[in-house]
């Protein structure tokens, strides 16, 4: 496992480089967008490898807009969006994966109907209306929470449920798909036969088998969550990368947007890893075949 973790940390080396030179590429087909610091006439590649090198140092440039430290920048702003984004991941996996359940052990009835064609229509839906509608509601008619900034715990909440709103019926989606294959196996009605409660059932045999697919979803709403949470956080006036990373646009601030990328893919690598790690730890075949490989 150790062996698997390093190989997957060492990849983030060509990830960070690719990304870099992904941002040069579109940024020199922009109008009124400088290529390299101060609009220098470096090769793209040569670009993109100075970039590394000095990223590698902890020196992302300074930024053409504002003179300042890219690097100082994003570490202010980097752990609101890292908040946002993991609270709710967590939400959406505590909501959706009880909620996935009791859809699937309801199957063809009416409530069952209501949680599918309920969870289709919140995946349909992108974040920005999720953000959008909360704010008419709770902000506008309700006045209950505030919908700009982040004075107090209350600030947080509008952004974090917009987010996860989307990401939990996709949990819960995967989840009634998984358990309803798992509860029709041989399985699951010899433990009914020797008359196990349901709930042990599905809790201590159904739900650990049907980890393994609800755990590769939860990678997939994190890569949702990272790339939402830029217009979320510019609805809400946060104070994160999402504003920071469109003023960068904005103001054609290239040294930033860099920074910015190469942050948020780096911890996309780093999220997925950690997906990853967990599926192997749940999938018996998985750790047969890397204690096959220490033998």
């Amino acid at each position: 496992m150790a062996r698997f973790a390093l190989k997957r940390i060492l990849w983030l080396i060509p990830i960070a480089f690719g990304v870099s030179l992904i941002v040069l590429i579109i940024c020199s087909f922009t109008p009124g967008m400088p290529v390299g610091p101060a609009g220098d006439g470096r090769p793209l590649l040569g670009q993109g490898l100075r970039f590394i090198f000095r990223a590698a140092a902890g020196d992302l440039g300074s930024s053409m807009a504002s003179g300042n430290s890219v690097a100082r920048d994003i570490a202010i702003r980097f752990p609101y969006t890292l908040f946002i984004v993991t609270l709710s991941v967590i939400l959406a996996v505590i909501i959706g994966v009880p909620l996935g359940i009791y859809s699937a052990t309801r199957c063809h009835t009416w409530k069952d109907r209501f949680c599918v064609v309920s969870s289709l229509l919140f995946i349909s839906i992108p974040d920005f209306l999720f953000a959008l509608a909360l704010i008419q509601i709770f902000g506008v008619k309700l006045r209950w929470l505030p919908v700009f900034g982040i004075e107090n715990w209350k600030g947080w909440i509008l952004p974090i449920v917009s987010l996860s709103l989307g990401c939990t019926a996709s949990i819960a989606r995967q989840t009634r798909s998984s358990m309803l294959e798992e509860l029709r196996q041989d399985y699951i009605l010899t433990a009914r036969a020797k008359g196990q409660s349901e709930s042990k059932i599905i809790c201590r045999h159904a739900l650990k088998n049907a980890l393994i697919p609800i755990i590769l979803t939860v990678g997939t709403i994190i890569g949702i969550s990272l790339s939402g949470v830029f217009i979320v956080e510019w609805i809400f006036s946060l104070p994160g990368l999402g504003v920071y990373s469109f003023s960068s646009i904005f103001m054609r601030d290239l040294t930033a947007l860099q920074g910015v990328t190469l942050y948020m893919s780096i911890t996309f690598s780093i999220m997925i890893l950690i997906t990853d790690i967990a599926f192997a730890l749940v999938n018996p075949h998985i750790r047969s075949q890397y204690s096959k490989k220490r033998r």
